[in-house]
């Protein structure tokens, strides 16, 4: 029995080397050579320059202002959600997974049609009288598509740590002499942490590497980190290059994840002493 158990690993155990391991173990090696195969550390002194800096500035500003807006957002939803009934909730969690099965490149067209000069939001602040606005291939339109196609991912997992919160100790909280805004402060948001960093972390990884999003609703006119690396393995050709903004961008997501790993198992420990 013990054997057989072992041997179901091996498929993911080749799996895992064939298409995560040597993928970065490639992506390492370009970083650190040149088309003469020598080693080098010129790849990532480029990175030094002023424009890939800004770009990088750029790519972790409109990131971070995505995830803020998930965060706002997807909270409240969340909390409505868990607080509805069954039925109710799982039609209303059925409405929000069904655009996800949609084509990615699909939705983000969708937008530049919702927010072009002609399209249904101009019409609609033309209806009310107020002034068109321009937002498409601006900033604010890579903001609203990052929000938009990343937003499940800050639900989902709140809702589903929401969810799980024992009833129970709301209610003695209640009989203690708590009120709503004292149970939320101190138990339901104590305890809905973990996936409240979930969900930053699901939704920055996807928006600091993002490049469909920037290309169709920033008209080609900001260029993220996303982009660049794009640029460097599918219009210019220089993988060494690409290779090393990879790495740097393997290393943001990674010193990120850590950080919020670290506060999430502070909070963790934290949180039994803290809700009473």
């Amino acid at each position: 029995m013990k054997n057989k158990f072992s041997l179901t690993k091996y498929p993911y155990i080749l799996w895992s080397i064939i298409f995560i391991i040597v993928p970065i173990f490639l992506v390492i090696y370009f970083s650190f050579t040149t088309s003469n195969g020598g080693f080098t550390l010129s790849n990532y002194k480029k990175l030094v320059d002023k424009r890939y800096i800004d770009v990088l500035i750029s790519s972790l500003k409109l990131s971070i202002i995505s995830t803020i807006f998930c965060l706002i957002i997807g909270y409240p939803v969340s909390y409505i959600l868990s607080k509805l009934e069954s039925k109710a909730r799982n039609i209303l969690m059925l409405l929000l997974v069904i655009p996800m099965w949609m084509n990615f490149l699909l939705r983000t067209y969708a937008w530049m049609n919702i927010i072009g000069r002609n399209g249904p939001l101009n019409e609609l602040l033309k209806f009310l009288g107020l002034p068109a606005v321009n937002i498409l291939y601006t900033d604010t339109a890579v903001i609203l598509g990052m929000i938009y196609n990343f937003l499940p991912f800050m639900i989902i997992p709140i809702y589903t740590v929401l969810i799980k919160i024992d009833s129970n100790v709301i209610k003695a909280a209640a009989d203690l002499g708590a009120n709503k805004w004292i149970v939320f402060k101190k138990i339901i948001f104590p305890l809905s942490i973990p996936g409240v960093m979930s969900g930053i972390t699901m939704v920055f990884m996807p928006a600091v590497s993002t490049f469909v999003i920037s290309n169709i609703l920033g008209g080609g006119q900001f260029i993220l980190i996303g982009n660049l690396i794009e640029l460097q393995f599918t219009s210019v050709g220089d993988w060494y290059l690409g290779s090393a903004i990879s790495i740097i961008m393997m290393v943001i997501i990674l010193i990120s994840m850590a950080i919020l790993s670290k506060y999430m198992d502070k909070e963790e420990k934290e949180g039994g002493s803290s809700i009473w």
